[in-house]
């Protein structure tokens, strides 16, 4: 029932006066968590991704928005509650008021309502789709299955049936509205309503299309090829102007909001437009240096690391890293470096180390050298 919605706020974990980046932002990080393809099977999910969708559906729209603030459900769902019937105008004799005029003097609304033949923008359409770290790096095409309402073919959006026609309305005569007198001790009283038998349009459909059922749209299957630039980072959207549902009386059709998931690499941590990659090496690669093979984003490549390198030091390569987001240029590969302890060593090979040892002196390790000297300082004072 539409009695048991949830506040759309509240489905987007947003307060009232959120932003539109807020809101935005809330509906990618929900529609990710939710989305289907990230969780097959689960009912739960899925219902939960269409809650979400129509919450942000409403809020995203600056008038859609209005009308919920203002009214609830009921001002942006016609089906929600009971409900009702135009404005109301009241003739005393040589008096007439119209309540429409005096809800907007005390409540600040228009009190009439929207001309429902006016044309209306469609609503958007949200999709997804999951892609590799190097197609996000790379860029990629990929196409999205979705279904959206459009124009019905076999009445071509008039609702009536082929060979017929929509007629003006015998109850208001074309007007969309319908006038009553009645007489009081007060004086005559005139009220007007939206016409019931039309619903405001001032025209009717004797022989509804089988096709749509009067409604003039269908909702239809439909693929889109989508070109997802390099760089792309993961969560967020593209938007696709003009491919979601058809507009209303002739308005323009929605957009499409293809909201990017992209999956972790197994070596590469993106951090901005850089990469890092944790390099792992030996320990005498790391005291006499070496040259190493290094993957990238554009193959292998040899790199030389230098004598005495130190765990945790990092190296720096330059224009390997992800290329901006519809600019020029590439961020860098950050390289740090991790030393391997050898483990399981033979007889033969402790002793060589021992020897190597008892070879070096404190010169060889100045940060150790450094550290007792300075806890040596610490306890002399």
């Amino acid at each position: 029932m539409a009695e048991s919605k949830r506040d759309y706020y509240e489905v987007l974990g947003v307060q009232r006066g959120a932003s539109e980046d807020e809101i935005k932002k809330a509906y990618r990080r929900l529609a990710k968590q939710y989305h289907p393809d990230l969780n097959p099977g689960d009912k739960e999910a899925e219902a939960k991704f269409k809650e979400v969708n129509e919450a942000y559906e409403v809020l995203s729209d600056s008038q859609k928005r209005a009308r919920y603030d203002q009214f609830g459900h009921a001002g942006v769902d016609p089906s929600y509650g009971a409900g009702g019937g135009g404005y109301t105008s009241y003739d005393f004799g040589d008096f007439d008021f119209d309540l429409g005029d005096i809800f907007s003097s005390f409540f600040g609304g228009t009190g009439r309502r929207a001309n429902p033949n006016a044309p209306r923008r469609g609503s958007d359409v949200a999709a997804s789709v999951v892609i590799s770290f190097e197609e996000a790096a790379r860029g990629c095409k990929k196409q999205v299955n979705i279904h959206v309402v459009s124009p019905c073919g076999e009445c071509g959006g008039s609702g009536a049936a082929k060979g017929t026609f929509r007629k003006t309305c015998p109850s208001c005569h074309g007007t969309g509205q319908q006038r009553r007198q009645q007489r009081t001790p007060f004086g005559v009283i005139q009220t007007q309503t939206t016409c019931s038998q039309c619903h405001g349009t001032g025209s009717i459909i004797e022989t509804p299309c089988p096709n749509c059922r009067g409604t003039g749209q269908v909702r239809i299957p439909k693929t889109i090829g989508i070109n997802i630039p390099a760089g792309i980072d993961d969560g967020q959207v593209i938007t696709i102007r003009g491919q979601g549902n058809a507009g209303i009386n002739g308005g323009p059709p929605g957009d499409l909001q293809v909201s990017v998931s992209v999956r972790p690499h197994p070596v590469f941590e993106r951090d901005g437009y850089d990469i890092w990659y944790e390099m792992p090496i030996t320990f005498a690669q790391a005291a006499l240096g070496a040259e190493i093979e290094v993957p990238t984003l554009d193959g292998k490549i040899t790199y030389t690391i230098k004598e005495g390198t130190q765990p945790g030091e990092t190296f720096r390569l330059k224009g390997k890293g992800i290329p901006h987001l519809n600019g020029r240029g590439r961020g860098d590969q950050i390289l740090k470096v991790t030393i391997e302890v050898p483990q399981k060593l033979n007889a033969a090979q402790k002793k060589l180390l021992k020897e190597f040892e008892e070879a070096c002196n404190e010169a060889n390790y100045p940060k150790r050298r450094t550290f007792f000297q300075k806890m040596k300082d610490a306890f002399t004072q």
